[in-house]
């Protein structure tokens, strides 16, 4: 019925701003005014990019172009000169005699192949003065691939730890936190795929190989209106097309884990493929310990990719990404998990004005235990179904529009338990699998009000189904939580009956308008103002007591216990260039609040349990802070430093005056409350030998709650607890380096190879990961004892292409 609903709308709507965009065309060609449109790729592969700046400097004015390289910009008719740059490519400046409509496709030259004699300007890492664009980082795949990391892998979501208001649960930690928010807060897409877990071998790599990436973008704060389904941010990557023009080999070879990626054209200039994969084999050196020997820990990934041009306004493309971990002690404990994703996507060019994205995907994530020693097999996961068509009218120069629907089902699996043999004496119980729909309706407009003002504001609408079949608990007075007083504790409620809701019945849905706005007013060429608003609204819940997501985790969606989460925040930003985009001064403050944050009563027991609803509570979760980053663009030497200053709390107080809380009712450091980080990261590009990185990263320690004493009960010490994380880690800190190595031989060959050689942690830093309480066996008194993941980690790796 819904889908019956949204259709005609989205009809309508496509109708209505096909009319208003031809009309405003026609009005403009009176007023003389033309369109200049087209495509941007890269000369040696047709690879489409992401971002690139074209800019009319008669007119100050200019557009970048979209996820699929797109772009158009409409002005009076004239003769001008267009400017073309992209970081990493050499600029282009065209003079055009625009007195029609144009279709222009520019084709960039890349920095490697570009003769010597060439000075190439680098401008894409200058702050955006004039845009109302906030609170956002790119980052380049080349500036990742520049950044020593741990084992010499390279890794997106290390990378983007080293922004400001970015932070991680710790050493050796999967996710990471934005802003105060938790890990479950962040949206992470791979072309527009949602990946609900980014980490391999819990934290160590993630999950995106940088070889098959193209471009990256979080969003911290400001998120347009497309965007939804999340609290904190969105992350927002996308996977090259492939080569269209030659075939061509890269990978690496490390000390852990090895890679490869192949693309070339399927029919040449009109498509291409790409398939790349990477697997680890560290385990394998296990098999020579006795003592290891039926240990086990690995991971492998695959991404692939086709693209294929229809016709000059229509492209077709079919990507996917495939990726499992497997975690093995004695054989007696195998836990297997890892995400899947494919995503079938049309673009459609209906006028140089308009362009639309229509796209069907599916996601699936899996995790599983085996516990052989016991007896069992869990299972369980989270699949979504997703289709979703956007547009992007480029009415005038000065206003542009974007609007579109999606509209998700998703299958929860909470667990299945089977036995591992018919003699275990275990019986095969199925949790109640859980159903949810989630459509969205968005529209949002870029506005340029005048050359010092330009607005950025939008409106989503987002509607949220909890679906049977499912059979749900009765509770006196609604209430699956109940208070004593005599214990001062929180204490799970009986149900006093049930009520079986049939397939695809609601059980509770909502619905949310979700606002956006970015102001930004231009001080003069170098510098400006910028503020932003932004309601997002996440009706998932990751179910987990963890400060780090795990495999283990359990998404649920909200219902009439679990409400969804609503966040609304706000910043205030200062932006500068200086020296002409040599250095740049990035200031930011914010304070988001987010409603209805999930908080667990004491001795919540999570995993399998059919009661979810009776070991929770709604609490609130409020962050605020400054950001500063300082970069230098140019140069043999480049790089950023970034500082925050920030404070996340939660807070869960009674429901009734009787009623407590949670710690007492107060604010408490919630687990992601780091309130100094600073992080350094740096290049130098000696010579076309050698070229060399540094990073440095200072955090303050994870909120921990220790004992504040201890009392004996039948001859056992037993610590006693204070308030919730009102301890802390010692401070987190590490510096890391790597050098890399070119020959020059590879100029003169089709073979061409670098040799990265890194040190993690260079002063054997031992960072804590965890700290636990044990009883002294000789004193009888609890002792804390410091767990450390990594100490001094020397890297050597090979990356070849041809």
């Amino acid at each position: 019925m819904i889908i019956k609903k949204i259709i005609p709308f989205l009809i309508v709507l496509m109708s209505f701003f096909t009319s208003f965009s031809q009309d405003i065309n026609t009005g403009e060609q009176s007023k003389q005014k033309f369109t200049l449109s087209g495509t941007i790729i890269d000369a040696n592969s047709n690879e489409t990019l992401i971002g690139v700046n074209i800019v009319i400097p008669e007119l100050k004015t200019g557009v970048t172009t979209n996820e699929y390289g797109f772009y158009s910009i409409t002005v009076p008719k004239g003769n001008y000169s267009v400017q073309i740059t992209y970081l990493g490519y050499q600029t282009i400046e065209e003079s055009i005699n625009l007195d029609q409509n144009i279709k222009n496709n520019f084709k960039l030259i890349s920095n490697e192949t570009a003769l010597k004699e060439v000075i190439i300007i680098d401008t894409k890492t200058k702050t955006d003065i004039r845009k109302p664009e906030m609170s956002v980082n790119k980052l380049s795949i080349s500036t990742i691939k520049k950044m020593p990391v741990v084992l010499g892998e390279v890794d997106v979501l290390k990378s983007i730890l080293l922004l400001p208001g970015v932070t991680n649960a710790g050493e050796g930690a999967s996710g990471f936190n934005v802003r105060g928010g938790g890990a479950d807060q962040n949206l992470i897409l791979l072309d527009e795929a949602t990946i609900f877990n980014s980490s391999h071998v819990f934290g160590f790599f993630s999950v995106f190989n940088p070889d098959a990436i193209k471009d990256l973008k979080l969003y911290k704060g400001g998120i347009p209106a497309r965007f939804g389904g999340r609290a904190s941010s969105v992350l927002d990557i996308y996977q090259k097309d492939g080569n269209s023009k030659e075939f061509h080999i890269n990978g690496g070879i490390g000390l852990i884990s090895s890679r490869i990626l192949a693309e070339g054209p399927i029919v040449k200039d009109k498509g291409s493929f790409l398939i790349g994969g990477r697997s680890s084999y560290a385990h394998l050196f296990l098999k020579l310990s006795k003592d290891q020997k039926d240990n086990s820990a690995y991971f492998y990934d695959l991404n692939t990719k086709l693209s294929y041009k229809l016709t000059p306004n229509n492209n077709l493309y079919l990507s996917g990404y495939f990726g499992r971990d497997v975690f093995s002690l004695n054989k007696s404990f195998t836990n297997i998990y890892g995400n899947s994703t494919l995503n079938l996507r049309w673009n459609h060019l209906f006028s140089d004005k308009l362009f639309s994205n229509l796209s069907l995907i599916y996601s699936d994530y899996y995790y599983g235990l085996d516990l052989d020693f016991v007896g069992f097999k869990w299972d369980s996961g989270i699949k979504n179904y997703n289709i979703k068509y956007d547009f992007k009218n480029y009415i005038s120069d000065k206003f542009k529009l974007n609007y579109g629907v999606s509209a998700i089902y998703y299958d929860f699996n909470p667990g299945t338990i089977r036995p591992s043999d018919l003699n275990s004496g275990i019986n095969f119980d199925q949790l109640d699998k859980k159903y949810a729909f989630e459509p969205a309706l968005y529209i949002n407009a870029d506005h340029e009000i005048s050359k010092k003002i330009a607005l950025s504001y939008g409106l989503r609408y987002s509607m949220f189904y909890r679906l049977g079949q499912s059979t749900v608990n009765i509770y006196a007075d609604n209430n699956p939580v109940t208070f004593n007083p005599d214990l001062q504790i929180y204490e799970k409620a009986t149900p006093i009956g049930t009520k079986f809701y049939g397939k695809n019945k609601t059980i509770q849905s909502y619905n949310n308008l979700e606002p956006r706005f970015s102001l930004a007013y231009q001080i003069n060429d170098d510098q400006s103002v910028k503020a932003s608003y932004n309601r997002m609204v996440q009706y998932l819940q990751l179910i987990s007591n963890t400060s780090s997501p795990t495999p283990l985790d359990v998404w649920t969606p909200s219902d009439n216990f679990i409400k969804p989460q609503i966040a609304d925040q706000v910043a205030l930003g200062y932006f500068k260039n200086f020296k002409e985009g040599i250095y740049s001064l990035e200031v930011e403050t914010y304070y988001k609040k987010v409603k209805n944050r999930l908080d667990y009563i004491d001795g919540a027991n999570l995993i399998a349990n059919k009661a979810i609803e009776q070991v929770i509570l709604n609490g609130e979760l409020r962050s605020y802070g400054l950001e500063i980053m300082f970069r230098k663009n140019e140069g043999k030497f480049n790089g950023w430093v970034s500082y925050t200053l920030s404070k996340s709390e939660q807070q869960t107080p009674g429901r009734t005056p009787i009623e407590t809380g949670i710690n007492n009712g107060s604010w408490y450091n919630s687990v992601y409350d780091k309130l100094h980080n600073i992080a350094i990261t740096s290049s130098y590009n000696l010579n076309e030998k050698w070229s060399f990185g540094a990073n440095f990263a200072l955090q303050t320690g994870q909120p921990v709650t220790y004992p504040n004493g201890q009392y004996e009960y039948l001859g056992i010490t037993v610590p006693s607890y204070g308030l919730r994380n009102e301890n802390r880690l010692p401070a987190y800190h590490h510096l890391d380096i790597a050098a890399t190595l070119t020959p020059r031989k590879n100029s003169d060959r089709n073979w061409k190879g670098e040799w990265v050689f890194s040190i993690y942690n260079l002063y054997n830093r031992k960072n804590a990961a965890s700290i636990n309480f044990r009883q002294n066996t000789d004193t009888g008194t609890n002792e804390a004892v410091k767990t450390s993941i990594f100490g001094v980690v020397p890297a050597v790796s090979y990356n070849f292409k041809f």
